[in-house]
């Protein structure tokens, strides 16, 4: 069986891209090319490789092949960077990490944009909720991700990086409004919650912990890391905010906590491919340091 560089590299851009034709634009070929590269692979390998949907979707056996693009990939850019390393204008591998928008945010991009500058790589920044995003990394689909299930990965090592601090809290005026009564289950089936995207969940967990029940508050959906802690502070709802930004306007009165232990720790993870890869070496150096600095311990 023969593995075509050529078509690793065509699968990888057809799953990140959703399309074949958008694919083909991106690789500066033809749809039909694209096609006859990806049929190239199954017949060398005897099975599907994607299912023609829309957009496609990996198979078994085209998740495997994933892994293996994305460790060529960086590879070939490491052995190149070792062995010409004073090329101008060569092409670097380009790396697919799995970030969270809060991590982004608030703490991962100083540790990035160091790695970036000692490797010359291209980072192709991918954003998913903390606890989904080793499913991005079990798929083959990136090399490394901020993820919260400390769940073993094959062939991946997995780091712990300490905790994002969260604070539930609204404005004085939303609290007096929906809450002076206290924080009871009424309310909070009540009050409008702030929420990052469908999977967000925190805001119902610590809810939960206080009703001791499932509730079912109205939510606004705001898919920004920088525009969920204004739009709190603005009184649209209530909401988690990262420590670090909420403990300037707690303390000039703007915002108020909600309700008893309003902290909430999430546990991070660096997870990363098990490659003998200076470009994962230099990575995970970069963001455990950050980590060491930015991130919450348990003491």
């Amino acid at each position: 069986m023969n593995l075509d560089p050529a078509g690793l590299e065509t699968l990888a851009c057809v799953v990140r891209e959703g399309s074949f034709d958008r694919a083909a634009r991106r690789l500066s070929i033809t749809p039909s090319a694209v096609s006859q590269r990806i049929r190239a692979l199954e017949r060398g390998l005897g099975r599907v490789v994607v299912t023609r949907s829309k957009p496609v979707v990996p198979t078994p056996a085209g998740e495997v092949l994933l892994r293996l693009a994305g460790h060529w990939e960086v590879l070939v850019g490491d052995a190149l960077a070792e062995l010409v390393p004073e090329a101008e204008g060569s092409a670097y591998p380009s790396v697919s990490v799995v970030v969270n928008a809060d991590s982004l945010a608030t703490w991962l991009l100083p540790a990035l944009a160091r790695a970036q500058e000692e490797l010359g790589v291209v980072l192709d920044l991918v954003r998913e909720d903390e606890e989904y995003a080793s499913e991005r990394v079990r798929a083959g689909t990136a090399l490394a991700a901020v993820t919260a299930d400390p769940t073993p990965v094959p062939g991946c090592r997995i780091t712990p990086l300490g905790s994002l601090r969260y604070v539930a809290c609204c404005t004085p005026a939303f609290h007096g409004r929906w809450f002076a009564d206290g924080v009871r289950a009424a309310a909070l089936d009540a009050a409008p919650v702030l929420r990052f995207d469908d999977k967000d969940r925190m805001q119902h967990r610590v809810a939960r912990r206080w009703a001791r029940r499932e509730v079912h508050p109205p939510a606004h959906v705001v898919g920004s890391s920088h525009g969920f802690a204004e739009a709190v502070r603005l009184g649209m709802g209530w909401g988690m905010i990262p420590v670090e930004w909420a403990e300037p306007w707690l303390a000039a009165g703007e915002l108020v906590e909600l309700g008893p232990r309003p902290s909430m720790d999430v546990p991070l993870h660096w997870l990363s491919a098990r490659l003998a890869s200076r470009t994962l070496d230099v990575l995970t150096r970069c963001v455990t340091e950050q980590a060491a600095t930015a991130l919450h311990r348990r003491r």
